[in-house]
C-alpha cells in the first residue's frame, strides 16, 4: 500500500482520502451502522518475520460513529503483512446482529500472505450460516489474480485513483440500495454475448440523459452489473449500427433487474485488393429500402451491424453498389479493386465531362472537368473511359472533341487535351 499510485500519493494515502469521503457520503443514511477493521498496520514486516494475527477491529459497529471511523482512517499506517483470511474470519464476528443485512467491503493491494486460504474461510462462514459475501476491491492487482478472489465475493479492480473512487462508489451503492441492473444484449440465439457499445439511458419520455455506459462483459463472462436509481422509468438507446431502442423501462427496488435487448450483430468488412499504395476510399452504408446513411466506413476496415440486409455505396468514381446480408457473428467482405489516375493538361481552358464506356457500349457519366483550370487529376476505377470536351472560349458545338483512354489499377494515365 506504500507504493506510489501517482506523482503525489501512495495507494494508502489515496485510499484513506477516498474512504474518508465515502464515510462522509454515508452519514445520515437510515438504518445503517458502519465499522472499521484494519490489517497489516500494527507490526512491521521484516525479511524474516510477519505477524499473521495483525488484524484489529479499530472502530466497532455503532450508531453515529462516522467521525470515529474517519479519525482512525487518518492515523492508519501500512507496515505489516496481508492476512486476508484471518481478517475475514474475524470480521464475520464483528457484526452485532446476524439477522440484519451484513456487508463486508475488503480493500487490498495484495494477495493472502499468511498460511490460511480465504476460500476455506469463506466456506467455513457459509457452513456456519454466516451470510456474508464480501465486496473485494483490488488496488492495482495483476488481473491474472482475479480468480483468486472468485471464491470470496464480488471482485472489482482499480488500477488508478480515479478508478478506485468510481469502484468504491459503485460498491457502496450496491451494498446500500440492493438494487442492481444488468443489460443483456442478446444475439440471435438469445444469449447475452453482444457488447462493447455505448448505451444512453434517458428519463422516460424526455431528452434528459441520466446515464452513459460502455457495455461491458465482466470477468465472469456476464454483462456487468450497474446501479440505476429505481425511482425513475428509463428509455434505453443502444448505439449499435443502426441503434436499438427500448422504452418505458421499470427498475424494481431491492432486487437484481435484467433488461433484455435483442441486438444480434455481424460484420461488414470493406477490402481494397491489389493495391500497391494506400487509397482514401469510403463506403456509405444504408439499410435495405432506405436511402439514409447509417455509417460511413473507411476502406480496409470492419464494423459491426445489426443483422439484416444492407445496401453499400462505395464512394469511388464511378460509384460501386453492393447488396449484402449480415448474419450473426459472421463477416461479409466487400472487395474493391484498386483505382488508378487520369492526369490531364489542356493548352486552353476547357469544358467537358468524363464518361465510363460500359461493356455494352453505353456511356455512364462520371465527373465534370474543372472549367477554371487547365490541369486536373481524378482517381478512377479501372476500365475504359471517354472524355468529351471543347475549348471554353469556342462558340461552335462542332468543336467538340472526344478522346478515349484506359485506367489501370495503381497506374496514372496522362492526357494532353
Amino acid at each position: 500500500m506504500n507504493n506510489k499510485w501517482d506523482e503525489t500519493q501512495t495507494k494508502i494515502q489515496a485510499a484513506k482520502e477516498l474512504l474518508s469521503q465515502a464515510v462522509d457520503s454515508l452519514e445520515g443514511t437510515p438504518n445503517l451502522e458502519i465499522a472499521l477493521r484494519v490489517y497489516g498496520h500494527q507490526t512491521p514486516i521484516t525479511t524474516t518475520t510477519q505477524d499473521c494475527n495483525d488484524t484489529k477491529l479499530e472502530v466497532p459497529f455503532g450508531p453515529e460513529n462516522y467521525s470515529k471511523v474517519k479519525n482512525r482512517i487518518i492515523s492508519i499506517v501500512a507496515k505489516g503483512t496481508t492476512p486476508i483470511a484471518r481478517s475475514l474470519e474475524a470480521a464475520a464476528a464483528d457484526f452485532p446482529d446476524t439477522t440484519t443485512r451484513n456487508i463486508i467491503i475488503l480493500i487490498t493491494d495484495g494477495l493472502e500472505a499468511c498460511d490460511n486460504d480465504p476460500c476455506v474461510i469463506a466456506k467455513k462462514l457459509k457452513d456456519k450460516g454466516v451470510k456474508i459475501t464480501p465486496f473485494v476491491i483490488g488496488l492495482g492487482l495483476d488481473l491474472s489474480y482475479l480468480e483468486k478472489f472468485n471464491c470470496i465475493g464480488a471482485y472489482s479492480e482499480a488500477e488508478t485513483k480515479g478508478a478506485f473512487k468510481s469502484v468504491l462508489k459503485n460498491v457502496i451503492s450496491k451494498a446500500l440500495l440492493n438494487t442492481t441492473v444488468q443489460i443483456n444484449l442478446n444475439d440471435i440465439n438469445k444469449k447475452p454475448v453482444e457488447t462493447n457499445v455505448t448505451m444512453f439511458l434517458y428519463k422516460s419520455g424526455t431528452n434528459q440523459l441520466m446515464y452513459t455506459f460502455e457495455h461491458t462483459i465482466n470477468q465472469y463472462g456476464n454483462p456487468d452489473t450497474l446501479i440505476l436509481d429505481p425511482q425513475y422509468k428509463y428509455d434505453l438507446i443502444v448505439n449499435t449500427i443502426p441503434k436499438v431502442e427500448k422504452k418505458n423501462i421499470v427498475i424494481l427496488k431491492n432486487t437484481h433487474n435484467t433488461i433484455i435487448v435483442d441486438a444480434p450483430q455481424g460484420f461488414i468488412k470493406t477490402r481494397l485488393v491489389n493495391a500497391s499504395k494506400p487509397y482514401h476510399i469510403e463506403a456509405r452504408i444504408m439499410q435495405e429500402n432506405s436511402s439514409n446513411t447509417i455509417n460511413l466506413q473507411q476502406i480496409n476496415t470492419s464494423d459491426k451491424y445489426i443483422i439484416g440486409k444492407y445496401k453499400i455505396e462505395i464512394l469511388t468514381l464511378p460509384r460501386i453498389y453492393v447488396d449484402v446480408n449480415v448474419t450473426q457473428s459472421q463477416t461479409v467482405t466487400v472487395d474493391v479493386v484498386a483505382p488508378g489516375y487520369i492526369s490531364y493538361k489542356a493548352i486552353h481552358l476547357i469544358v467537358g465531362q468524363i464518361f465510363l464506356v460500359k461493356e455494352n457500349g453505353n456511356l455512364e457519366w462520371v465527373c465534370n472537368l474543372d472549367q477554371e483550370n487547365k490541369t486536373g487529376i481524378w482517381q478512377l476505377q479501372p476500365g475504359n473511359y471517354r472524355v468529351v470536351y471543347r475549348e471554353k472560349n469556342q462558340k461552335n458545338t462542332i468543336n467538340t472533341i472526344e478522346t478515349n483512354f484506359r485506367i489501370n489499377s495503381n497506374k496514372t494515365t496522362t492526357l494532353i487535351l
